[in-house]
């Protein structure tokens, strides 16, 4: 009895108001990064920047959570607490395969989690060095962890912000790579043992977005879609300067020889000339896993479902702040250049309970899309696809009885998407919350395809296989169960809608 009422109890505490169903959020309190994202032994890791004291950010820790298929989580208990060297920023975890730490044997190569320890005392004290690099690490499959007794392993130089280290093995030069933020640029690091490292150089001065602090870089090797040739993409967040206010996260492609990264187009500063992996204001931090399940080379991603312009306001109680859904990411060529696409990953089909077909029809003024599908649903995914014709203006409109709404919009004489929450339910906690959000509209063909997923708290709309990318959350009385389609003219729409089932159900 002891047990089904635990079970109960963690149930009730999944299923709050507001409380994703979709996405990973943790069991209470404070949330924000997504941190050490790594494949070992048949789970992905999620570690995760943490506040046990309270629902506003507070004294870092590293949550964790594991899963078998991105889908569904298994809460552990919490993998790294603040010691004496600060408390635990934002990092990264590899799998040191070849043990060049040392730390474990070859027989049973450790886990190895990288992060940024802040010294508050430090800061407090007026000194610029607080942020310190560390690691620590794990013999048995990340349950327990060890702090490095020469922690830590990397200095500060002299810079207040000299955080977030994302670390790969780069095989051409038999070393490690990390990749750490350092206030307005990235810096590149190496070494052949996680332990000692090595400057090698900078980059992003002159380039890319800089309304703000750069934070959580990333960098990854990739194809070139439909070819043999593979890139480098540099991941960067910026808080502030997104294209829509806060933060929001940009990306470079270029080359990277072991030194140095090389742009393949350099661009002026400016949030006009960066590459956003995401219009909408509610993705940031995000990072790549690292390694896959064997025969799997996806770059999987996976960002923080928030912004810091209202992240310590939003209206939840016992938790506050949930993750994206996992994505995939590809590297396609374009008219305009290779450009990084974000798509849903394949998994989350798996959610999927009830498919209701919206046949193709001539739409002159609206349409109901539940209504046509045959169901409705506070946990909905959709495909659509639409010709607009002579339409200027198509709105894809999200609601609930309430008439609170969210609206997606394509206004075709502007040349760009909107997303419309300013009556999507509770607003008033934030003066900015409410704010139109847009993004512009690429030359495209006859057909706009829209992939779309609604939950609790939020909508993600992924345009054209990810080429612009809406993530928002919002606060509606009651969950939308209503979506419908309206236009200024005359257009086709055929599509299909369906009912999901929540992630904290048993697969």
């Amino acid at each position: 009895m002891a047990h089904s009422g635990a079970l109960a109890a963690a149930v009730s505490l999944m299923d709050e108001p507001w409380r994703p169903q979709l996405h990973f959020s943790p069991p209470q309190q404070w949330m924000n990064d997504p941190n050490g994202m790594v494949y070992f032994d048949g789970e992905y890791h999620l570690f995760y920047q943490f506040n046990p004291y309270a629902t506003v950010w507070g004294p870092m820790h590293w949550g964790h959570a594991v899963g078998s298929d991105l889908i569904h989580w298994t809460n552990l208990p919490i993998a790294l607490f603040p010691d004496v060297n600060g408390t635990i920023f934002s990092g990264s975890a590899v799998v040191d395969v070849g043990n060049t730490s040392g730390l474990g044997s070859p027989n049973r190569p450790p886990l190895v989690a990288i992060f940024t320890y802040h010294d508050h005392l430090a800061e407090s004290l007026g000194r610029q060095d607080f942020q310190t690099q560390g690691i620590a690490y794990s013999l048995d499959r990340g349950r327990s962890w060890t702090k490095y007794p020469g922690n830590p392993v990397l200095a500060n130089p002299g810079s207040r912000d000299f955080r977030d280290p994302k670390v790969f093995w780069y095989a051409a030069g038999k070393k490690w790579i990390m990749t750490l933020a350092v206030h307005d640029h990235v810096a590149f690091y190496s070494s052949k043992d996680l332990k000692a490292w090595t400057y090698e150089s900078d980059f992003g001065n002159d380039a890319g977005a800089h309304g703000g602090v750069w934070e959580c870089p990333d960098l990854i090797e990739m194809p070139v879609a439909g070819s043999r040739e593979r890139r480098a993409v540099l991941i960067v967040s910026i808080n502030p300067g997104g294209p829509n206010g806060g933060s929001a996260t940009q990306y470079f492609v270029g080359r990277f020889d072991g030194h140095q990264f090389s742009p393949d187009a350099k661009a002026a500063p400016g949030a006009q000339s960066a590459a956003w992996i995401d219009y909408g204001t509610d993705n940031y931090a995000g990072s790549t896993w690292s390694g896959n399940k064997p025969g799997d080379d996806r770059e999987l991603y996976l960002g923080w479902m928030s912004n810091w312009q209202y992240a310590n306001q939003v209206p939840t109680r016992r938790w506050r702040s949930a993750m994206t859904l996992p994505r995939e990411l590809r590297l396609v060529p374009t008219p305009r250049g290779l450009e990084l696409r974000a798509t849903p990953v394949a998994e989350l089909a798996e959610l999927r309970v009830r498919e209701g077909r919206i046949a193709p029809q001539s739409v002159e003024a609206s349409l109901d899309l539940a209504a046509k599908a045959g169901f409705s649903s506070e946990l909905m995914e959709l495909e659509l696809a639409l010709h607009p014709g002579g339409a200027n203006r198509i709105e894809l409109v999200f609601s609930n009885a309430k008439s609170e709404h969210t609206t997606f919009r394509l206004d075709r004489s502007k040349r760009r998407y909107e997303v419309d929450r300013s009556n999507s339910g509770a607003v008033d906690f934030s003066p900015v919350f409410a704010q139109l959000q847009s993004a512009p509209m690429p030359e495209s063909g006859d057909e706009i395809a829209i992939h779309a997923y609604v939950d609790r708290s939020s909508i993600e709309i992924f345009i054209n296989g990810g080429e612009t990318v809406f993530t928002v959350i919002n606060f509606p009385t009651t969950p939308y169960d209503q979506l419908a389609l309206h236009t200024d003219g005359q257009i086709l729409a055929a599509g299909t809608l369906y009912q999901l089932k929540s992630i904290w159900n048993p697969p």
